[in-house]
């Protein structure tokens, strides 16, 4: 549990957002002595982390793997603070009982896509900051599938990807899990930290020697701000800055957040298919769902759904995720395995007005380094307004890990500016 408090009058720093950012930058300004508030407009914390909890079972809606968990700060942290990790690999690249593919065709898609990065890495490598699916081979058989994979990889498709961005991510191929839920550790992670909940904010005033922050639960002053808020919220201009803040506006839109929905369901007779294996709805298109089966060993399926696929299905709402993958399902193991699943928990990231998405990827045009779109969002303004998440993060965008990293990262330059030594809080500090 976070510590649910009343809005203070005024406060050193105030940090929008309690989701791993927010709440990594919270831990570490606190650790620096300095006094700090987040503000939440959810009723929990966690951000786009969620774990819920059905027949007993937990169940990721947001996030739900350690990415590269080799390096990843929150495995260490997790396994430090008592979560169970477990190293079962993915099952990404299978397809289970070789349903509408044969090994070979397998064989054939793994290295055309292999191909496919390797011309992807090439261009990023001119500096040739394209379309990705510019890469594409004209009339391959495997290009709706590899939009398929997209969807799942940056909730867009590769033709709304850019070829610098996308070859920027930092991938060791390690991913772990957390048994007890990934948002379960976010939020384990959170105890202690100081959250105002309910509270959006609506407007940060700017003109005056401190800055005036105006939430529907009151006036809040600040010295510093840290806005840990997704992209496409900021780009929507849900909380307005006085005098307005063009540049960071238009960097939060050239790094829009795509959407990757998941739906859980519970399944009968789940002992006959391998535990941790997969199965893709289609080959064809792009417009399918990727099936986990068994995830943990349990009697579930996890239906995962990425770009136009998941935005078109969430405006029809919750019930049109299950229909699609009831129907999906029953195609590929016969139409009597409709009476087998039912469903338990949909998310509908795209919808929420807190997130409006899943996870960032970078417009053609706008992954440069240094000028492009993620860099600017991450530059602070004015020495009192810094901004962190995972679509700040060059190497691990669209990851916890990534965001969490981002938000020390916006903490530092926050005590920095403060006027304090950021080293005094460094656990690793000699």
């Amino acid at each position: 549990m976070s510590l649910p408090i009343s809005l203070p009058s005024s406060i050193d720093v105030a940090v929008i957002g309690a989701g791993s950012a927010g709440l990594s930058a919270a831990r570490r300004l606190a650790k620096a002595g300095v006094a700090v508030v987040v503000l939440e407009a959810r009723d929990r914390i966690g951000g786009r982390a969620f774990t819920a909890t059905h027949e007993g079972m937990p169940v990721d809606l947001g996030c739900g793997w350690l990415h590269s968990a080799d390096v990843n700060v929150l495995e260490k942290i997790g396994r430090e603070v008592g979560f169970t990790i477990d190293e079962t690999p993915p099952p990404w690249r299978q397809q289970a009982f070789n349903l509408g593919l044969t090994p070979a065709e397998q064989a054939e898609f793994a290295e055309a896509f292999n191909a496919f990065d390797e011309r992807v890495a090439k261009a990023a490598k001119a500096g040739d900051d394209c379309a990705a699916s510019n890469l594409f081979i004209p009339g391959e058989r495997w290009n709706e599938r590899m939009d398929a994979i997209s969807g799942a990889l940056n909730g867009a498709k590769f033709a709304e990807v850019s070829t610098l961005d996308y070859d920027a991510y930092e991938d060791t191929g390690v991913n772990y899990r957390v048994a007890e839920g990934y948002g379960s550790l976010i939020v384990a992670l959170g105890e202690d930290v100081p959250v105002v909940l309910n509270c959006p904010v609506e407007r940060i005033d700017r003109s005056g020697a401190r800055l005036t922050i105006e939430t529907a639960r009151g006036v809040i002053e600040a010295r510093s701000v840290i806005l840990t808020l997704p992209t496409s919220v900021l780009a929507s201009e849900a909380v307005r800055f006085d005098p307005p803040l063009p540049d960071l506006i238009e960097a939060a839109a050239g790094a829009p957040l795509g959407l990757a929905s998941k739906l859980h369901m519970a399944v009968d007779g789940a002992e006959e298919f391998p535990e941790d294996s997969q199965l893709w709805g289609r080959t064809d298109t792009a417009q399918t769902g990727g099936y986990h089966l068994r995830p943990f060993g349990r009697p579930l399926i996890e239906g995962y759904f990425g770009g136009d696929l998941a935005w078109g299905l969430e405006a029809e709402g919750e019930g049109a995720f299950f229909d699609f993958a009831e129907s999906e399902l029953s195609n590929l193991l016969g139409s009597s395995f409709r009476k087998r699943i039912r469903p338990l928990s949909t998310s509908m990231w795209g919808a929420e007005p807190w997130s409006m998405g899943a996870y960032s990827h970078v417009l053609p045009g706008l992954g440069d380094r240094e000028t492009g779109a993620r860099a600017r969002l991450a530059r602070p303004i004015e020495d009192r307004i810094f901004i962190a998440g995972e679509a700040t993060s060059h190497g691990f965008y669209g990851t916890a890990h990534g965001a969490w990293m981002e938000g020390e990262r916006a903490a530092i330059e926050a005590i920095t500016a403060l006027g304090l030594d950021p080293r005094l809080s460094d656990p690793g500090a000699r």
